[in-house]
Formats: C-alpha cells, structure tokens, sequence
C-alpha cells in the first residue's frame, strides 16, 4: 500500500489507514526528519520481529529506537532523567537525534539495543511522523531503513524508488517528500556525562 502525505496539509484520513496497518501488526516506512525509517506498533511483537526478519537479524542484536511525538512520552519508557540530560533533549528536540538512555523496568526485552538496559529515543521534527504517534497514542518501535553499513543514495530517499523495493516486503509506503541523505546524530546519555557516538544531520553544537 502507498499512502501520499504533504507534511504542510495532512489528510487524517490518509493517516488513519496507516494507523489500520499498525494496529493490525503492519510494518510501516515513514519519514522523519532524516532518512526514511521503517517502524511498528509498540505493542506488537509480532510486527517488531517482522523487523528483525527484514533486516535480517534478531530482536536481540537489532538497534530499535521508541519515536514519541513529544517528550511527554519519556516517562513509561525512561527511568527518570537527570536535570542536565532533561534541558540537553529539550534543546534538540524535535530534531534529527537519537537519545540513548536508561530503559524503565517495563520495556519488553525486544526492544533492548543488544541485551543491554537501554533504549534509543528519538522526537522527530516531521509533522507526517508527529500525526501518526498522535493518531496512534503510542510510540513507535523504528529503525532506519538502511543498514549501518550502507551507502544512504536515492536508494533510500526517493519514495518512489523505497516504493518499487518494499512493496511486498512492508505493508504500507508512506510517501511524504525525498528523505534526507543524512542520518541522525546519537548521543549517550547513559554515563555522567553525554556522549556522541555518531555524528550526523543533528549538531554536535548543543553539547556546549
């Protein structure tokens, strides 16, 4: 299925058929304000393992990020933030950073980057992916669609070309506009003091 989005005028309708396809264990690629990233419900275990099986690996081993549309959110999914963790997050987002952070008791083990107590948490600035955590009132289980070790081309910003590659692989293609070519910036926030464990689109400048 493909579904045509303008980020500048939202159809609801348009979003609440993919809203159907999450709430029915669909795997979804969407836009965020990086690159295009493919992503679930959080309460689906059976679309996270989709995932897993579309980029050939495990629940184990697999980077997942939570994708909230505030950080309102962070609470059910993050133990409690020190303050200059809280004001660094609030200076970035939404925008093109991955936050890693101490994961709250009640995240299920599948979505734990490598067995470890964290979560990857991301505050998109693209009303597309906004509206779809809005509708869905939960947060996304996501991953980007390439791999790290993948050269990010048209191959994976060009909705049209994302189109032809995963139609019978995922179960909805939201087109919303080229991708961006650049990936986020991730920062640790697990230690006393944050770390940038790679830099892309998001700049490093906040940590000033």
């Amino acid at each position: 299925m493909l579904l045509r989005i303008n980020p500048d005028k939202i159809v609801i309708e348009t979003i609440l058929q993919a809203i159907t396809v999450l709430k029915n264990d669909g795997v979804i690629v969407y836009p965020t304000d990086s690159v295009y990233a493919m992503g679930c419900s959080s309460n689906s275990p059976k679309a996270i393992e989709k995932i897993c099986r579309i980029k050939k690996t495990t629940p184990e081993k697999i980077n997942l990020s939570l994708v909230c549309a505030d950080l309102s959110q962070l609470s059910q999914y993050a133990k409690p933030l020190p303050n200059n963790t809280f004001r660094l997050m609030k200076k970035a987002l939404p925008g093109p950073y991955t936050f890693i952070l101490q994961a709250a008791n009640n995240i299920p083990r599948m979505f734990l980057r490598q067995n470890k107590k964290t979560i990857g948490i991301r505050v998109p600035d693209n009303n597309i992916c906004k509206e779809i955590i809005n509708q869905l009132g939960e947060p996304l289980v996501s991953t980007s669609l390439h791999n790290e070790d993948d050269e990010i081309t048209d191959y994976f910003t060009d909705p049209d070309m994302i189109y032809n590659q995963y139609q019978d692989i995922a179960d909805a293609i939201i087109d919303g506009g080229f991708g961006n070519i650049y990936t986020t910036t991730i920062i640790d926030c697990t230690k006393e003091e944050p770390v940038v464990v790679r830099e892309g689109l998001g700049s490093i400048d906040i940590l000033n």
